[in-house]
């Protein structure tokens, strides 16, 4: 299942999709009692995180209840600027009383492979006794890139033919860069997937990616489409102004 919702602006936007978050935290914790949730870099998710750090959407949420990974991440240290843990860490994390344990970043301060591999260990434990060995995430959050990319999946790079839902080192020759991500497969295992979009330089693109042919080497996010769960577009109204099939 996907659907696609525009709003008027960002700050609409941003209260949507925090709204969605909290009734997905929710619908986890009744079920199992935990929520897993992988995080987005960028500055539209910002947004978002910082948000749910505010007490109108923060009294709603028992935030030992709440296990927070990483969709993906620059190769740098933790305190260093471009590392999308202290992003997280700043706007959200830090402001809200979430233990520590709870917390599980990627080590990208290590070697790529090493750090890919300790990554995908530390997500095999946690979802250990799976019947199908997946990584299930109760939610994924997704930017999108105006080169159509999402998590590290870039255009044109290796990492787009992983048929296996894990976690990969990439080398991005574009930024002339190493990545660690999870793989297509690993996102689309998650039950909830949700993409946050927004301004018009993203909307030639999107239009792209949501109705244009499939081009998945040229716009990785079109490789995105849950095995089982659901996937949802949130977008403003300067990113979704090209559709033809508005929300």
């Amino acid at each position: 299942m996907s659907e696609i919702r525009i709003y008027s602006d960002s700050g609409l936007l941003m209260r949507a999709a925090a709204e969605r978050f909290v009734s997905l935290y929710e619908a986890g914790t009744a079920a199992h009692g935990r929520f897993s949730v992988a995080l987005a870099g960028g500055s539209t998710p910002k947004g978002l995180y910082s948000l749910l750090a505010e007490e109108m959407f923060s009294r709603y949420i028992d935030w030992s209840q709440v296990y927070f990974f990483w969709g993906d991440e620059r190769c740098v240290p933790p305190d260093h600027t471009e590392s999308n843990y202290r992003m997280v860490r700043l706007a959200l994390l830090d402001q809200v009383p979430v233990p520590s344990g709870n917390i599980h970043r990627i080590h990208a301060e290590k070697e790529p492979d090493q750090a890919a591999e300790a990554y995908e260990h530390t997500l095999r434990q946690f979802f250990k006794g799976r019947g199908d060995g997946s990584m299930s995430f109760d939610l994924v959050l997704l930017g999108m890139g105006d080169d159509g990319h999402t998590a590290s999946l870039f255009p044109n790079t290796d990492v787009l033919d992983e048929s296996e839902p894990r976690v990969t080192a990439t080398h991005v020759p574009q930024l002339d860069t190493w990545r660690i991500t999870l793989t297509a497969p690993a996102i689309n295992a998650a039950r909830n997937i949700m993409f946050l979009v927004a301004g018009a330089g993203k909307a030639a693109v999107l239009q792209e990616v949501l109705e244009g042919p499939r081009q998945v080497r040229a716009l990785p996010a079109q490789l995105i489409n849950p095995t089982s769960g659901h996937l949802v577009w949130l977008l403003d109204e300067a990113a979704g102004r090209r559709l033809s099939r508005p929300g």
